[in-house]
């Protein structure tokens, strides 16, 4: 929402306000935006006047934390390289609380994962030590037709956005449509909320996973509960995915974010149903 003409980006007035707090403002705007800005809208978009935006807009450029493309801005390098890294260390440090506590419950391990390019990756992992044989697969990048996390990644997102993340399936001859292809996962993922993954890369290891997805919004991550395949049977597989819809409840809630569907409910989970209205 625009700052009304005398306040900030955060509604603070703008006589109040510093150098840093305009910097910070144009910022802001131009990394929150869905498409590049001109100057005259970032500058309502934070309630400064033209000749003061394009002054702290020209030391952004400068700095790399804004990019001057023609007549329109763009997030610059600096912002790009903080992001990645920094939103990743704040993530896991704001996901442990609700990974430890299903690892705690479920006694498996559970993963945190993020959406990249054409994969996702693990930026964060609980293991007890019951299951040290397990890979904990950190900081590797995991493809969609492999893994539940990127499945339920995926799944999250439009289905015109998914198809970076389709291709290394095709590239690697998975099969894409018919009953077992990767097309059909997808929609049961999108529809029940839940990827299952059995075997696919470790032969004895199976996940479930679920994504985190603001409303409205793309996912933002995913838990996935990982353990022996054998433990993976109903009905103990109704309990995994009960504690993993807490979880990824509670992580919404530490996020701060209000969440999306993210899929309905098994119709077998009555315990997961009555924890969704909490």
């Amino acid at each position: 929402m625009p700052a009304r003409r005398g306040e900030g980006w955060s509604g603070v007035p703008r006589s109040s306000s510093s150098a840093v707090d305009k910097a910070l403002d144009l910022v802001e705007a131009v990394s929150r935006s869905d498409r590049p800005l001109r100057l005259s809208e970032i500058a309502e978009a934070v309630g400064l006047h033209r000749p003061t935006a394009y002054r702290v807009l020209a030391d952004l450029v400068r700095r790399g934390w804004v990019l001057r493309t023609g007549d329109h801005y763009l997030p610059g390098a600096a912002v790009l390289r903080l992001s990645r890294t920094a939103s990743a260390h704040s993530l896991a440090a704001l996901s442990r609380p609700a990974m430890e506590a299903l690892a705690a419950r479920t006694g498996m391990m559970v993963n945190l994962q993020v959406l990249e390019h054409d994969r996702s990756r693990v930026v964060d992992a609980v293991r007890p030590s019951r299951l040290a044989m397990i890979s904990l697969l950190s900081d590797e990048a995991l493809p969609v037709h492999r893994f539940a996390g990127p499945l339920a990644l995926v799944a999250a997102l439009p289905p015109e956005a998914r198809g970076p993340y389709l291709r290394p399936a095709e590239d690697d001859g998975h099969p894409m449509t018919g009953p077992h292809g990767l097309l059909a996962d997808l929609a049961r993922v999108e529809r029940t909320g839940f990827a299952v993954e059995r075997g696919r890369s470790e032969a004895l290891v199976a996940s479930v996973s679920r994504a985190v997805v603001p409303e409205p919004g793309r996912p933002l991550c995913a838990l996935t509960v990982v353990g022996p395949a054998a433990e993976f049977q109903e009905p103990l597989l109704t309990e995994l995915r009960n504690a993993l819809l807490v979880a990824t409840a509670d992580l919404a809630e530490a996020l701060g974010v209000a969440a999306g569907p993210a899929g309905s409910v098994p119709a077998d989970s009555a315990d997961a149903r009555a924890e969704q209205l909490r």
